[in-house]
């Protein structure tokens, strides 16, 4: 989960290295439409700051966001004045209500912690939808796709900020670990570094079809769309 310092730099460290948040949710939407195409609501779960919900705004008649990490919900808050957007966990959250389709996007899904979690979080999906409506959700990286001991770094400047960014990604049992440090530098606020660790679980594409099965979701996996990543949909019985 996203902290304070990083929250601040997320979409403008992001849209700068070159995230097509409205590419992606383009697509994510056409997989949705696909199979409902009278889809007029969504929900997008871990929203962050709201890089895919803006665009779904112009898509869908409703769009409502969840985030779990406060600081990136008030930067979703301040971008998005009007839109409902909700505290809660992946895991166990309850609107009350129920959407034509849920989205989990940018991985977000990794951040469970367990197969248990992972199948916690997708019966949760799958309450919040009509029967026939789609569940959506980009994986972090599957196994064979992975790359242990993987290196990256960029330099980008962006909202009057120069913001450098190194990482390094290693295997980690049966998750990744990526630990990020970030130099930021700004006219007014100096130069500041901070670091941080993301644990990521890397589930086979078998274990997301279980638990799209077991949560009541006929699901395909669509390859190399969304970074490569590719992204499961499934659609409740």
């Amino acid at each position: 989960m996203y902290g304070a310092e990083a929250a601040k730099i997320y979409d403008a460290q992001h849209r700068a290295r070159g995230k097509d948040y409205r590419g992606e949710a383009t697509e994510v939407a056409a997989q949705i439409r696909r199979r409902m195409p009278e889809a007029r609501s969504v929900l997008d779960v871990a929203c962050g700051t709201g890089g895919h919900l803006e665009p779904f705004l112009d898509m869908f008649d409703d769009a409502e966001g969840l985030e779990l990490s406060e600081p990136m919900l008030d930067i979703a808050r301040a971008a998005l004045p009007g839109v409902k957007l909700h505290h809660g966990d992946m895991r166990d959250f309850d609107l009350g209500r129920t959407f034509d389709a849920v989205t989990c996007l940018f991985a977000s899904i990794a951040y469970v912690t367990s197969e248990a979690e992972l199948h916690a979080a997708l019966r949760c999906f799958a309450r919040h939808v009509v029967p026939g409506g789609v569940v959506a959700v980009e994986p972090w990286w599957l196994p064979e796709k992975f790359i242990d001991r993987y290196c990256s770094g960029d330099v980008v400047e962006a909202d009057g900020m120069l913001i450098a960014r190194v990482a390094h990604t290693v295997r980690d049992g049966d998750a990744s670990r990526m630990e990020v440090h970030y130099t930021v530098v700004g006219a007014d606020t100096g130069i500041r570094h901070f670091a941080e660790v993301h644990r990521a679980m890397l589930f086979e594409r078998r274990q997301y079809e279980e638990a799209f099965t077991a949560a009541g979701l006929d699901v395909e996996y669509i390859d190399g769309i969304q970074c490569g990543r590719g992204l499961f949909v499934g659609v409740r019985r």
